[in-house]
């Protein structure tokens, strides 16, 4: 674990904020950010969706980001950086993750952000659930939707 990481998957509302003081350091010259809002959208069904849920294997994806932040740190300048996903029920329009990143310079904070946020999605125990208006379920798979 390196000191200028916060990694955290918490189950409160995540702000921006507090992630962006978090990775100001003197040396950084640029600080990127990457806000994923659950977005209103409709299933193939035609119903709104509700929210989205959140699971994680906690250990593991802790383990797995700290992992991601220490490949970022190898092939960027990472100053500091914050890697926060929420776990738990998410309604529109809230943050599911926030990633920050502060650099000596913008191009690799921007690099590095959108580096890191790929890696989760790809990489990370974390797996998300559609919850549709009419009650119904749609767990999220890198192949395909699974209806529940």
């Amino acid at each position: 674990m390196h000191t200028h990481d916060w990694i955290e998957l918490p189950h409160y509302a995540l702000r921006i904020d507090p992630a962006i003081e978090f990775v100001t350091d003197p040396a950084a010259g640029g600080i990127a950010t990457f806000t994923g809002i659950t977005r209103a959208e409709d299933s193939a069904t035609g119903h709104a969706l509700a929210a989205l849920d959140y699971q994680a294997y906690d250990e593991m994806a802790l383990k797995q980001l700290h992992e991601l932040a220490n490949n970022a740190r190898q092939r960027w300048p990472v100053l500091r950086l914050a890697i926060l996903h929420r776990i738990g029920r998410v309604h529109i329009s809230e943050p599911s993750v926030i990633i920050a990143v502060s650099c000596p310079h913008r191009a690799p904070s921007f690099d590095a952000c959108r580096w890191l946020i790929d890696s989760i999605k790809k990489d990370v125990a974390i797996w998300k659930k559609e919850v549709w208006a009419d009650g119904t379920g749609t767990w999220v798979h890198p192949d395909k939707p699974m209806i529940t």
